[in-house]
C-alpha cells in the first residue's frame, strides 16, 4: 500500500446524533472544513446555533467556536464536492424480529449518492452486520456513480469520553479496495491516532462486533454471579473482590446494568451476521439474557420489598443508560425494562437524574423531580446508575424526616452501613444488609 496520504480536509457527516456530533466537533477542531446533515429539523436548528442537543463533554465547547467557521449543519450535505462522506446514522434492531434495521443506512447511502460524486470517499461508521457495506451501500453508489471508493472505519468511542478518545483509540479503516483502504487512512490520520487497516470492509465490520459482544460477555458473568449471591444470601461485592485480588488469572467484571446504544443491540447485529452464514452464537446469545435479565429482575425485587413494606411511591435516581462517565443518553437504559413492572403494581414512580431532561423522564413514566423534593415525597429510593453525583449524596440529611424505608442501591455507591443506621433498609445486587437497631 502506497504510503502517500492525499489531503482529504472537507468531510461531510450524515447523522449527528452522538457519534456523528463527535466526530464533526474533533474533524473541525483539527482543521477540516465538516458539513454536517441531520434529517431531524430540531437537531439542525439548535446545532446551527451552536449549541449541542446532547451531552458530551467538549463537543459544546467546540461548537460554540467551529460552527459558521469551519463546521456548517444543514439537512442536506453541499452538492459542490466533498473529499470524504462519513455515514453516522443509527442501525437498531426490531423489537419483535431482533434483526437489524438498516434503512436508515440504506437511505444516507442514497443521500450521498445524490449529493456526492466517484471521487468522494464514502465512511460508514455505523455498526452494521457483516456483509452489510457490500450489500447495501456500494449497491447504491455504484448504481449511482459506476464505481466508488467505500470504506468501513468502526466508531468505538463510548459516551462521556468520546472526543478524548478519538484523539486516542486506534482506527481501524477497511477498504472495498486497496485505495479505498489508503484514502480511509488519509482521512483518519488527521485525528493523530493510531492507524489499523484491515484487509476488507467485511473485517473492519466484524472488528466493531467483536469488541462490543465481548464486552457483552464479560459483563454478563458478573451479573450472573449476583443473581446467583442473591439466592445464596451471599454479598457478590465481597466474592468478587476476593477473587480478583492480587489473582493474575482474573478480573470479573462488577455487576450492573448493560445497556446503551451499542451493547444492547451489537450483539443481535453479530447473532444475525451468525445466521446468515449457519452458526447459531449461544455464548453470546446467552449473555445478552441475562444483561436483559438483570433490570426485570430488580424491578421485581423492588416490588415484593415494597410490597413488605407497605409502600407505593418510588424514586428513581438515574435514568440514562449509565452514570459514570456521565452521559444523557437514554439507550437501552435499564429504567425502560423496569417500568412495565412498576407500572402494573400501582407505583408511583418519581425520577431524577443530573444530565436527563425531565420531558424524558416524563415519557419513560416518571414524575419529574428534584433530588429533596423527591426523598420528601417516597417511600423508597432505587438508585440505577453510579453518576459521580450520587457517590455524593448527604444521605444522613436526605433522609431526615423523610419516609424512605427502603434503598435499593444498584452500584453500592451508597454507604449502606450510614443508611441501616438510620433505620433504612439497604439493599443491591444480589444482597441485602441488616437493619442496624
Amino acid at each position: 500500500m502506497s504510503s502517500e496520504a492525499p489531503a482529504l480536509r472537507r468531510i461531510g457527516i450524515v447523522g449527528l446524533g452522538y457519534v456523528g456530533l463527535s466526530l464533526a466537533a474533533a474533524l473541525a477542531r483539527k482543521g477540516c472544513t465538516v458539513h454536517g446533515a441531520d434529517t431531524a429539523p430540531d437537531v439542525v436548528a439548535t446545532l446551527a446555533e451552536g449549541r449541542s442537543h446532547l451531552f458530551e463533554p467538549g463537543v459544546g465547547e467546540a461548537l460554540a467556536e467551529e460552527v459558521g467557521t469551519r463546521l456548517f449543519v444543514a439537512d442536506e450535505l453541499p452538492t459542490d464536492g466533498l473529499d470524504a462522506a462519513v455515514i453516522c446514522v443509527s442501525t437498531p434492531i426490531d423489537s419483535g424480529s431482533r434483526e437489524p434495521v438498516l434503512g436508515s443506512l440504506r437511505a444516507a447511502a442514497e443521500h450521498v449518492a445524490r449529493t456526492c460524486g466517484p471521487d468522494t470517499l464514502v465512511v460508514v461508521r455505523s455498526t452494521v452486520p457483516v456483509g452489510a457495506c457490500r450489500s447495501v451501500v456500494l449497491p447504491v453508489l455504484t448504481r449511482a456513480w459506476g464505481r466508488a471508493r467505500l470504506v468501513m472505519a468502526p466508531e468505538r468511542t463510548i459516551q462521556g469520553r468520546a472526543m478524548a478518545e478519538l484523539a486516542s483509540l486506534p482506527q481501524v479503516v477497511g477498504g472495498v479496495d486497496e485505495e479505498s483502504t489508503r484514502l480511509g487512512c488519509a482521512l483518519f490520520s488527521v485525528l493523530g491516532t493510531r492507524l489499523i487497516p484491515v484487509s476488507g470492509l467485511e473485517t473492519a465490520e466484524f472488528v466493531k462486533l467483536t469488541n462490543n459482544c465481548h464486552m457483552d460477555v464479560m459483563y454478563s458473568f458478573g451479573n450472573e454471579v449476583a443473581l446467583l449471591t442473591d439466592r445464596l444470601g451471599l454479598d457478590p461485592l465481597e466474592v468478587l473482590r476476593a477473587t480478583n485480588l492480587d489473582y493474575p488469572r482474573q478480573d470479573i467484571a462488577k455487576p450492573g446494568y448493560v445497556g446503551g446504544g451499542c451493547l444492547s443491540k451489537d450483539p443481535y447485529i453479530m447473532m444475525s451476521s451468525a445466521r446468515g452464514a449457519g452458526r447459531k452464537l449461544g455464548l453470546i446469545g446467552a449473555a445478552r439474557a441475562v444483561n436483559e435479565e438483570l433490570p426485570l429482575h430488580v424491578a421485581d425485587r423492588v416490588v415484593e420489598l415494597m410490597r413488605r413494606a407497605e409502600v407505593k411511591t418510588l424514586l428513581v435516581l438515574g435514568w440514562a443508560y449509565k452514570g459514570t462517565p456521565p452521559t444523557d443518553d437514554i439507550r437501552g437504559t435499564p429504567i425502560a425494562a423496569m417500568t412495565t413492572t412498576f407500572s402494573s403494581a400501582g407505583l408511583r414512580v418519581l425520577g431524577h437524574d443530573p444530565l436527563v431532561r425531565p420531558e424524558t423522564v416524563r415519557a419513560l413514566g416518571g414524575e419529574p423531580v428534584e433530588l429533596a423534593e423527591g426523598f420528601a415525597q417516597a417511600d423508597a429510593v432505587l438508585v440505577i446508575t453510579d453518576h459521580p453525583a450520587y457517590r455524593e449524596l448527604d444521605m444522613k440529611a436526605l433522609l431526615a424526616d423523610s419516609e424512605v424505608r427502603l434503598v435499593y442501591d444498584s452500584w453500592r455507591v451508597l454507604d449502606g452501613a450510614e443508611v441501616t443506621g438510620l433505620g433504612v433498609r439497604y439493599h443491591g445486587l444480589g444482597y441485602a444488609a441488616e437493619v442496624s437497631a
